[in-house]
């Protein structure tokens, strides 16, 4: 199996395994409503479950959109380009974008996460969730994995570059 068809099976199972998620932010959101306005009840550590699950999808379902093409497109020249001039505009945003914004993420994170780490950082909040440095580190995460699925997808636009 070639290194870029395993990154893809691996995008495609994490967004398809954190799609589910999105169905678990909606239960929660409605369990936060319900207790608010039915039972007056308030449950910081509740709440902030459903901005950290956002933060998990977001974050962890970058790669698996950049897969399936789901990400945002300036689309004014591409869809009349040919599948050869495709594959260039692919590339060179690749490369001179994406990459480089990967390794910027990761490059900046680094401390950021490393300072968490070591505080073990929790919820500004009373009552709110703890080991938030836990979902900092997602970011660096996020980093690597759309930086592998970038590579993939380099791959696959030089394949094109090439068959012209």
């Amino acid at each position: 199996m070639r290194a870029d068809s395993l990154i893809d099976r691996c995008s495609d199972w994490l967004g398809r395994t954190i799609a589910w998620l999105t169905l678990a932010m909606v239960t929660v959101t409605l369990i936060v409503v319900i207790l608010r306005y039915v039972f007056g009840i308030g449950l910081i550590w509740l709440q902030e479950s459903i901005t950290w699950m956002h933060a998990v999808v977001f974050m962890l379902g970058a790669s698996y959109a950049l897969r399936h093409e789901d990400h945002v497109r300036v689309d004014v020249f591409y869809r009349r380009a040919s599948p050869r001039q495709q594959g260039w505009v692919d590339a060179l945003g690749i490369v001179l974008l994406l990459l480089p914004l990967c390794a910027y993420i990761l490059y900046t994170s680094y401390p950021y996460v490393a300072a968490s780490f070591a505080v073990r950082e929790s919820s500004r909040e009373a009552n709110g969730l703890a080991a938030l440095f836990l979902l900092k580190a997602i970011i660096p995460l996020m980093a690597i994995l759309l930086g592998l699925q970038a590579v993939a997808d380099l791959r696959r636009a030089l394949v094109r570059i090439r068959q012209g």
